[in-house]
């Protein structure tokens, strides 16, 4: 077990496996050798969770702008790093901006890394439009908008601050490029294919006790075979509410069996360039 004190990053843009990491890593820390109920696992907050903003400013952040809101984030996640009484990870779809000032949204100097899962976006189109319950080309609108972002309405009620994605390119861009976070990029596709090297390097990455032993158990209990009946039996606080279900498939290639040549093109052209760099073309 880490001996760290701070925060580490999971951050990734949607369906990129980032729940499915979180699902491990509780595992993995977990004192107990069988497998935890899927509702009460929890490695930590969303950066982007209402309560747990207002838990350091000490009020209702209810009234305030998305940009002052903004403007306060760095100072709330310097408090809850310095809180931290062990190494805490914590999940974000932020893409890493900067404020007009040009501090990071997410400071680098109060973290103690960043795990950045990223997922071929061909994939990522499919499981998105299933998880917003939209149509697959409105999915590929999304990821192309330089400016999309999550939670972005006026309705006060919303237990999530507003998150800026931008386009899947820019995001990916963002946090592999961060020249100030120290970030460990690990692709959806290689966790599926060679788990056990890829999750092992990950808790390393972590200072986790990375024993094979462990490694395997903690991957044997997040199988996506276990996860479905899981869901199916108790359902998944996580899963939108008009979504059927949460863990759908996640198999590596699901997008050649259901988008068109015209939408495999059009995803090429909007993000081809970055999709090189990591090897998806």
């Amino acid at each position: 077990m880490s001996k760290q004190k701070g925060i580490y990053w999971l951050a990734s843009y949607p369906k990129s496996g980032n729940t499915w990491f979180r699902i491990f890593l509780a595992h993995m820390l977990a004192e107990s050798d069988e497998g935890l109920d899927l509702n009460s696992i929890h490695t930590g907050a969303i950066a982007s969770g209402r309560a747990w903003i207002d838990e350091a400013l000490g009020f209702d952040s209810a009234n305030f702008t998305h940009d002052d809101l903004d403007a306060l984030r760095p100072a709330v996640y310097r408090w809850h790093a310095e809180q931290a009484t062990i190494a805490e990870h914590h999940k974000t779809h932020d893409a890493y901006t900067y404020l007009p000032n040009g501090e990071a949204l997410i400071p680098a100097q109060s973290s103690l890394g960043a795990l950045y899962f990223v997922r071929n976006p061909l994939d990522v189109a499919v499981s998105f439009a299933n998880h917003m319950d939209c149509s697959i080309d409105k999915s590929i609108e999304s990821m192309r908008k330089p400016d999309y972002a999550l939670c972005k309405g006026n309705k006060r009620a919303n237990d999530q601050l507003r998150q800026q994605l931008l386009s899947w390119s820019m995001h990916v861009q963002s946090w592999c490029e961060a020249k100030d976070m120290n970030c460990l990029v690990l692709r959806y596709e290689d966790m599926k294919q060679e788990s056990v090297e890829t999750f092992t390097r990950a808790a390393n990455y972590l200072k986790l006790d990375a024993s094979e032993e462990r490694i395997q158990r903690a991957l044997e209990h997040a199988h996506i075979d276990r996860l479905q009946g899981l869901e199916q039996s108790g359902g998944f606080k996580e899963k939108p509410p008009k979504v059927k279900q949460f863990f759908r498939k996640g198999i590596v290639g699901d997008w050649k069996n259901v988008l068109t040549s015209q939408q495999i093109d059009t995803i090429i052209h909007d993000h081809g360039e970055v999709m090189e760099i990591h090897g998806y073309i």
